[in-house]
């Protein structure tokens, strides 16, 4: 029976504050998405400038990489996991494919880019999964020193330099359209196609965590690891899983990003870490694991995006972005933290 029947009857409080906070527990993406409309509510009452469609194309192309990020995130979260490598890995991926592509292959066609910047995030991804199983060390202190370990290699050995020679294969990719529309100004705003990667790598998460054995296995090692052993779930085949796929959907973001900046900077990704985890803990996940949704992920990269991105146009100090993100994480700490006792 829904949690929700209108009834006249004084008895009846389903529908009473309590209720509705036990259900918005209960469903922690919906929390999220009132924060969105409200969020946008305000913006376009102070702005209605925000209600462009132009903003939306904007707010589409700013959300692919974080999302890419955020869904591999939520992957490892769920099974009891944090990765805090997942941008080094972008950042060596993106450099050392755009480089050796320009000098050695400039003709390769963007889907085999795709592959191989993906098999190579993989492959970190696994070595991050090996270290955390059989160092039996918390995930989120091994991923820090992956993460060093990246970016020192990308320091001594491919170099740090700015690069603006992106191969026209790349480039071109950046460039296909998806939606064109025209303004009444005449001004020309365009939906790039490469945000449809983020939708079928959502649409693939979505299906390992909740069709296959594999997903089901990683909220059982997410809710205790012990516990799931017991119960014959291979701890170290899903480690490995988590951690490849994490890797496998960075090396994607990190030539999206390429793609749509149309250069390749190594370190123009570092720091954007904790607004991928605000971004996944915001959708619902509980950082200790054994939870989250693909769709509450989405929502919470759209209401960071959201606030990183147009705040500015309701005259609020680009300087308050975080201050705003760190209260939206603890209002929905708060609330997501009654699940414990629900």
């Amino acid at each position: 029976m829904s949690d929700f029947i209108w009834s006249g009857s004084a008895a009846d409080d389903s529908t009473s504050p309590k209720q509705i906070f036990a259900w918005l527990v209960r469903h922690p993406p919906v929390f999220t998405l009132i924060l969105i409309i409200l969020v946008s509510v305000v913006i376009g009452a102070i702005s209605p400038e925000f209600w462009q469609i132009s903003n939306i194309f904007d707010m589409a192309r700013a959300s692919v990489v974080t999302g890419m990020f955020g869904l591999g995130f939520l992957v490892i979260l769920a099974a009891g996991g944090i990765d805090m490598s997942f941008t080094a890995i972008a950042g060596l991926m993106m450099y050392w494919i755009t480089i050796t592509v320009a000098a050695y292959a400039p003709w390769l066609p963007m889907p085999i880019i795709l592959i191989v910047a993906a098999v190579g995030g993989m492959i970190l991804g696994i070595g991050n999964g090996l270290l955390v199983h059989y160092l039996n060390a918390p995930a989120m202190i091994v991923t820090i020193g992956t993460q060093y370990v990246i970016r020192g290699f990308l320091l001594t050995f491919i170099g740090t330099e700015l690069f603006v020679n992106v191969p026209a294969p790349i480039e071109a990719f950046g460039k296909y359209e998806l939606w064109r529309v025209e303004t009444d100004t005449g001004s020309i705003t365009i939906l790039p196609a490469y945000v449809l990667v983020l939708v079928v790598a959502a649409l693939v998460t979505w299906w390992i965590l909740k069709r296959t054995l594999m997903g089901r296995a990683i909220f059982a090692v997410g809710g205790s690891s012990v516990i799931a052993e017991r119960l014959g779930y291979n701890l170290r085949k899903v480690q490995v899983f988590v951690f490849a796929y994490a890797g496998l959907l960075a090396g994607v973001a990190g030539m999206l990003h390429v793609a749509s900046n149309r250069l390749a900077n190594p370190f123009d990704l570092a720091g954007s870490e904790l607004g991928v985890i605000a971004a996944v803990v915001l959708g619902g996940a509980r950082i200790t694991g054994g939870s989250g949704t693909v769709i509450g992920t989405i929502l919470g990269v759209i209401l960071v995006t959201l606030v990183n991105n147009v705040l500015i146009l309701a005259g609020i100090p680009s300087s308050w972005q975080t201050f705003v993100v760190g209260c939206f994480i603890i209002l929905a700490g708060t609330v997501f933290a009654a699940r414990k006792t629900s």
